[in-house]
């Protein structure tokens, strides 16, 4: 294969180690990007697809990693909160001579009252149903961010390819020039103006590069991984994402992590609320002992009870801060559903208003532009038209198809907030169809 020499910019980009890639030109113009080296990891060398990477993502994100170890701390906290109070023995001797010593041998055992031990564990388990709804809450945003990352690949191995064809067809235009100035048909500056015209496609190419690049080592560090090893990654980029009714999606909402976790730690901070107020409840420490008189010479048995006055200390200063934070946490739940709501609205007219452009894009301006373009480049060859009216075409197609391939990026990216604000990936969600169908 015959090579030719890359643009300064391009190959400074390209030989850069931090990209671990290599571009080949072949002799249509295009550019191949292949692995350097590839590190060790559950990733695959082959295509992937969109199933692989969220099963890559669940499985190795180090972020949902540490959300299910501190749910497997909390279950520790149930098992503590469980435990009763343990005895104590104490053994007390009066006076060192031993005609007259009193030696005293006691096991007192504290009982706990007001429901302290049942409060107790009903925090811990809110404090476990919390962590499970922050894991789940996590486990939506790893989804959402692989779905996000994933079509940005797509897009940017789509922007790639139409840099690529941008080139070869400037390369047609440049020689279509060259050949017209030597015949003596048009002037000198037509060469110099397709040559601009080249330069610029092939920076264009050289950003669309970097893009990819970057939408690769976005997706794979979800994972962990700093260095892709993934070919290319596999899907339907022009299916675009299912817009379900407003209304269903805020019927869906009540099913959020992040407002069921809002909801959990209302009821937390209630549990944590009971705990203060068991504690002004004096608990009672029963004492069961014997005692051995040696000046009267014989054992006697000792039974005891013990209650503290809650005279200074009843436990007021932590009962009202419990019950301010509980406010607090109403009050940020309140906060949480207005967010999550808006934040539905807003992901729902981006994905609503991206279909629109999307659909407008692919059925009447994409052709109608790719058809005046072919029709300049022809026309241009055979003399019937100027440079200027096939730079003019040129430009117009590569902005309608940028146009179009930021159109469905904003389209999965809604798709994908959306399903990251109700945290459940059902038959209608974008990335459980898409899921689907890889």
């Amino acid at each position: 294969m015959r090579r030719r020499l890359l643009p300064l910019g391009l190959a400074a980009l390209l030989f850069n180690p931090s990209f671990a890639q290599t571009v080949d030109i072949g002799r249509s113009g295009n550019y191949e990007i292949s692995n350097a080296s590839a590190p060790r990891s559950a990733e695959p060398a082959n295509p992937l697809s969109l199933k692989a990477a969220l099963a890559l993502a669940l499985g190795a994100n180090p972020e949902l990693s540490g959300a299910r170890r501190e749910l497997e701390a909390i279950e520790a906290t149930i098992i503590q909160a469980q435990v009763r109070p343990n005895p104590e023995l104490a053994t007390l001797i009066e006076d060192t001579q031993k005609a007259t010593r009193t030696t005293t041998l006691q096991l007192n055992q504290p009982i706990e009252l007001g429901g302290k031990r049942a409060a107790r564990i009903d925090a811990a388990e809110r404090g476990r149903d919390a962590a499970s709804a922050e894991l789940d809450a996590k486990r939506a945003e790893i989804r959402a961010a692989v779905v996000a990352a994933f079509f940005d690949v797509l897009i940017a191995q789509e922007r790639l390819r139409l840099a690529q064809g941008s080139v070869e067809l400037a390369q047609r235009v440049s020689s279509a020039a060259t050949r017209r100035v030597t015949a003596g048909k048009v002037s000198p500056v037509e060469e110099t103006k397709a040559r601009v015209a080249e330069a610029g496609v092939r920076i264009e190419l050289t950003l669309a590069v970097s893009e990819l690049a970057t939408a690769r080592k976005r997706l794979a560090g979800i994972w962990g991984n700093p260095a892709p090893r993934f070919e290319r990654a596999e899907g339907d980029l022009d299916a675009l994402p299912p817009l379900p009714a407003l209304a269903d999606l805020n019927a869906r909402l009540a099913t959020s992590p992040k407002l069921l976790r809002a909801k959990i730690e209302v009821d937390r901070r209630q549990a944590l609320a009971e705990i203060e107020r068991s504690r002004r409840v004096p608990n009672v420490t029963v004492s069961l002992g014997a005692k051995r008189d040696e000046q009267l010479g014989r054992n006697q048995a000792i039974l005891g009870l013990s209650i503290p006055l809650p005279v200074f200390d009843r436990n007021q200063g932590n009962l009202l801060e419990a019950l301010h934070r509980t406010d607090k946490a109403r009050d940020e739940l309140s906060a949480v559903e207005i967010r999550l709501s808006n934040e539905l609205a807003l992901a729902y007219e981006r994905l609503n208003s991206a279909r629109g452009e999307t659909e407008s894009l692919r059925q009447d301006i994409l052709p109608g532009a790719q058809s005046a373009y072919d029709a300049a480049t022809k026309g241009f060859e055979l003399g019937k038209f100027s440079f200027l009216d096939v730079l003019d075409a040129q430009r117009t197609s590569f902005q309608a198809k940028s146009q179009y391939l930021r159109a469905l990026a904003e389209a999965h990216r809604s798709a994908a907030e959306i399903e990251r604000i109700l945290g459940e990936a059902s038959a209608s969600s974008p990335s459980a169809s898409a899921a689907t169908k890889l």
